[in-house]
């Protein structure tokens, strides 16, 4: 049982335990050795435990009401120093020991001495609020190490695959012997004869005069 499952009614001493709800109100069960069961109607003030608090003057302006009642267990166990018939006094003594920045203006005698009497019914027939939550530990997953069934489209792909690495390899076709290159036809250069000169005709006629003219014999004076 947890504090979300207990609550205090307005006008009714003691808590209940809130068993389920109803289209009239909520069905709860006395927290005592009668187990009175009753449906609390909408009319009703109920006021879950674990949305109670007590106010403080720190910071936070508050205190939950489980930390309280886990510190009240602690220190005290199953033996308070107060009872109905404390006095004021002692009741505040009391708080400031487990909750010394509790705010006494907000906080009455009258809060404290329910206080007490939550904390007794709740060791008697819930003790277990008492207790810190425990972390729930995971269930460490197994690695799945076996290999996915193939399936009947994975099996022919594959069935395709073998069959194509089977068949022999086509052979490449033979390369076309390459002709060799024509050979550039060589340029015959014409080599031209320089023209023959011929010398003028009338120079050689004038030559052959004036060598007949010296061979003549000078005549005898």
């Amino acid at each position: 049982m947890e504090l979300k499952e207990i609550a205090s009614i307005s006008g009714k001493q003691g808590l209940f335990k809130i068993l389920k709800p109803t289209r009239a109100g909520v069905i709860v069960e006395s927290l005592d050795d009668k187990r009175t069961k009753f449906v609390a109607g909408a009319n009703s003030r109920v006021s879950v435990l674990k949305d109670v608090s007590i106010y403080t003057t720190d910071g936070e302006g508050s205190a939950p009401l489980g930390e309280v009642l886990v510190k009240i267990k602690a220190k005290f166990q199953d033996k308070l120093p107060i009872s109905s018939q404390s006095s004021a006094a002692e009741m505040n003594n009391f708080l400031a020991e487990v909750l010394p920045q509790y705010d006494p203006e907000k906080v009455y005698p009258s809060d404290i001495k329910k206080l007490a009497n939550w904390y007794s019914v709740l060791l008697k027939y819930a003790p277990e609020v008492f207790e810190e939550p425990k972390e729930e530990s995971k269930p460490v997953e197994k690695e799945n190490t076996e290999e996915p069934k193939a399936t009947s489209k994975t099996k022919k792909v594959k069935e395709e695959v073998v069959a194509e690495e089977e068949k022999p390899a086509k052979k490449a076709p033979k390369a076309k012997a390459e002709q060799p290159p024509e050979k550039p036809a060589k340029e015959t250069k014409k080599i031209e004869k320089p023209a023959k000169e011929t010398a003028p005709k009338a120079k050689k006629e004038t030559k052959a005069k004036e060598e007949k003219q010296d061979e003549k014999p000078k005549k005898k004076k």
